[in-house]
């Protein structure tokens, strides 16, 4: 194992100049106590402020620090898949830069991984979940009903919470599944969730402890707005239907 990477953490940032560096160092303090190699990779999202710059900044205290910096803001989902397809790691986890869900989580994820799932799936809405602070109670209602859409338009009924920050995968299927991947903003949750129950992945969900972290930019409209979730959803739909993801069952 010793010239191979066992986890790789990767963490989307946009306008995160201010937490990016805490966050950065909860991840390295717990990591620096497991006794298995990692790397680290911060996507930036075509940030105005100086994000990729102050990660930067930490690379002698963050192991295996890598930054990507997008000179041009493509949306979420664009980095995510970005960093999912650089990831060298035996396992593969994505989390937000806010640390509105700890790498804490992984201690509880790996072990599901390790008996044999390709993808945990954090949830805000299953039993033993907790949150800590919640969002403002518009965006919790418009929440609400765009996971019901979800599961009603791609048949996730089982998956109260797609859009979660914390996902966990093996390596095979984090790159199995991105490749295919093509939605660029926020509704690539529900692409990667769905993607990977065609794939034939074996999918469960972890309940989490999250609270809630100002500065979000989701909104009503706009490019990482509920309208753009909810075409994205539609064309997601309209591309499993059509055949457009070249599904081939990996499993």
């Amino acid at each position: 194992m010793e010239n191979k990477i066992y986890l790789s953490v990767v963490v989307p940032a946009y306008k995160e100049k201010e937490r990016i560096g805490s966050n950065l160092l909860e991840i390295e303090n717990f990591l620096n106590t497991k006794n298995f190699t990692y790397e680290v990779i911060v996507v930036v999202d075509g940030s105005p402020d100086n994000t990729a710059e102050v990660a930067q900044n930490y690379s002698s205290q963050i192991k295996n620090l890598r930054v990507i910096n997008n000179k041009k803001n493509h949306g979420k989902g664009y980095v995510v898949r970005q960093g999912l397809l650089e990831a060298k790691g035996q396992y593969v986890v994505f989390l937000d830069a806010d640390g509105s869900t700890s790498i804490t989580h992984v201690e509880k994820a790996l072990p599901e991984l390790e008996k044999g799932a390709d993808l945990v799936v954090g949830s805000r809405k299953i039993k033993g979940a907790f949150v800590q602070i919640h969002q403002p109670r518009h965006r919790e209602i418009m929440g609400e009903g765009g996971n019901w859409l979800i599961r009603i338009v791609l048949g996730l009924w089982s998956f109260p919470d797609t859009q979660c920050g914390f996902k966990m995968l093996t390596g095979k299927a984090a790159h199995e599944i991105a490749k295919r991947m093509v939605v660029d903003r926020f509704g690539f949750d529900f692409e990667l969730i769905i993607l990977a129950k065609a794939l034939g992945f074996k999918i469960v969900q972890m309940p989490v402890r999250w609270l809630n972290e100002e500065g979000s930019t989701v909104s009503l409209t706009g490019p990482n707005g509920f309208v753009q979730v909810l075409i994205d959803l539609f064309k997601t739909k309209g591309r499993l239907i059509m055949g457009k993801y070249k599904i081939k069952k990996v499993k």
